[in-house]
């Protein structure tokens, strides 16, 4: 079961931030004339609040023009993918790494985070005060600590230094136009509300997908590995800290694991369970899943017949530089497939390439024999129990070698893989960081990972040679340009800075005003 949103906040957003009210999502009525004042009364005006935010996070599967999702953003830039209908300018230039302060899916990313920070900030200044249960008070208070966290977590690393906003801004507020703040008070600030939501009392997994204790924990092993990289640089102690806190959810998984097939990564019946940790929450009812852009370009896969863009497909390269028996590439087994079945049911035919998997609902779209519901509950995974075996392997390799346990979290992932994994001893420290690399490139792709990973570790999977190279100077295989020291950070949107000029300098490389 998910979470019912069907409450919305309106708000004037201004430059980044609001004044917001509240209504039902049904309500008809004009919500604009309430304030925070006269919102925050009551148990279920906490719960509508609570609500938006979660709402808010969609906007990651929101639209960025033709032919495009604001999620390609950190798709495109990899060189893992690639596409066939090149129809979207912004999306080209993501690709072709020659993206500016006006492309639009950047754009959409500072106003989508900015959004959900300003509606937590909202919660977590209101909700204290409304005479309510107060366990149930401080679970939608950890809720709300949480998502600020997640989505500083991707302000950071997208931009880099940003302005940290930790109350409701108005018009009248002193830091209305706030200047940019530096990357290690927004980590601190993050880990912070992450310890916060740790310790509110969550329950360890929830099938309503709202957040858990073991989502918090498996974020916080997240952001620690990535402060222990670049371009913080905090080395070994936050390594261990990354070990740590992922060891804390191997050790206490409890209906916590890995599910046995790849099909089920991606079966709506089984959302918000086993594997999934945390995930945005997607229903036919208020919004479907958004990754249709995944679609092969006008080829019958689905009930819809000839239809899909084709805008984010697999490079012919990346996909090749699967293990051979690997199940992963294994066609409507793992996270790809080449063939279908017309119309999503009919005759199977060839695709003529591979094609995402991953993220393709059978239930909606149809199988052999079976029509589909139309109706699209998929979510998005932002967290998977894989991801949290990969963490561990990796911080606990940087800081003890090749141990027991990171090599049993390691050879898990492996083994769904139906992979052989050579024996604990033929790893050196070295070998065993980027095999576990490889894992990451492999198992977490196409889920706005990776990324992330090449500018934490400076380093990109090169599939021709199965090794790393640096990440100034990789050539990306799906548009032969080279990475450079700018890309490192995307730039701040033009519309931004100058609306607010305390925004400024742009980011290096990036033409300023």
């Amino acid at each position: 079961m998910k979470i019912n949103i069907i409450s919305r906040i309106s708000f004037l957003i201004g430059i980044l931030f609001a004044a917001i009210s509240c209504s039902d999502f049904l309500d008809e009525q004009d919500p604009s004339n309430l304030t925070p004042e006269s919102f925050y009364t009551t148990e279920k005006h906490a719960e509508s609040a609570i609500a938006a935010v979660y709402s808010d996070t969609r906007f990651i599967g929101n639209g960025a023009g033709i032919f495009s999702s604001n999620w390609q953003l950190l798709e495109a830039p990899t060189g893992t993918t690639t596409t066939e209908t090149a129809q979207n300018s912004d999306l080209n230039n993501l690709y072709s790494l020659t993206y500016d302060a006006n492309t639009g899916h950047i754009q959409n990313w500072w106003r989508g985070v900015y959004r959900v920070i300003a509606n937590a900030n909202l919660v977590i200044e209101n909700v204290p005060g409304i005479p309510m249960d107060e366990n149930y008070k401080s679970k939608i208070l950890g809720e709300a600590h949480f998502l600020r966290a997640w989505a500083y977590f991707y302000a950071v690393r997208i931009w880099g230094d940003v302005p940290l906003i930790l109350e409701p801004q108005t018009f009248s507020s002193t830091n209305f136009y706030p200047a940019r703040n530096a990357q290690d008070e927004v980590y601190n600030q993050i880990v912070e509300d992450l310890k916060f939501a740790e310790n509110v009392g969550l329950l360890w997994t929830d099938p309503s997908g709202r957040v858990s204790e073991s989502a918090v924990k498996s974020l916080l092993s997240k952001v620690y590995l990535t402060m222990a990289g670049q371009p913080l640089n905090k080395g070994i102690t936050y390594f261990d800290l990354a070990a740590t806190k992922a060891k804390e959810v191997i050790d206490n998984a409890g209906s916590i694991d890995l599910f046995s097939t790849y099909k089920e990564v991606h079966d709506e019946s089984l959302n918000n369970t086993v594997e999934h940790i945390f995930s945005i929450q997607y229903n036919a009812e208020v919004a479907e899943n958004p990754m249709g852009n995944m679609f092969p370009n006008f080829k019958p896969v689905t009930y819809r017949g000839p239809s899909g863009t084709g805008s984010t497909i697999p490079t012919v390269d990346f996909y090749n530089s699967y293990e051979v028996g690997d199940l992963r590439a294994k066609d409507q087994e793992g996270y790809f497939y080449s063939t279908y079945y017309t119309n999503g049911s009919g005759a199977s035919f060839d695709l003529g390439a591979p094609y995402i998997f991953k993220h393709f609902n059978v239930t909606a779209n149809g199988t052999f024999g079976v029509s589909g519901t139309a109706k699209d509950n998929l979510n998005l995974p932002i967290i998977r129990f894989a991801e949290v075996l990969l963490i561990y392997a990796e911080a606990d390799n940087e800081v003890n070698g090749p141990g027991q346990n990171a090599y049993d979290a390691f050879k898990k992932i492996r083994d769904r893989a139906q992979l052989t994994t050579p024996l604990l001893g033929a790893f050196d420290q070295v070998s065993f960081r980027e095999a576990i690399w490889r894992e990451r490139w492999h198992e977490l792709c196409f889920e706005g990972i990776t990324w992330f990973d090449m500018v934490r570790l400076r380093k990109v999977y090169n599939t021709t040679s199965n090794g790393f190279d640096d990440f100034v100077g990789h050539v990306n295989p799906n548009s032969n340009q080279a990475l450079q020291n700018m890309h490192l950070l995307f730039p701040l949107t033009k519309s931004e800075m100058i609306n607010n000029p305390n925004l400024r300098p742009q980011n290096p490389g990036y033409p300023g005003l």
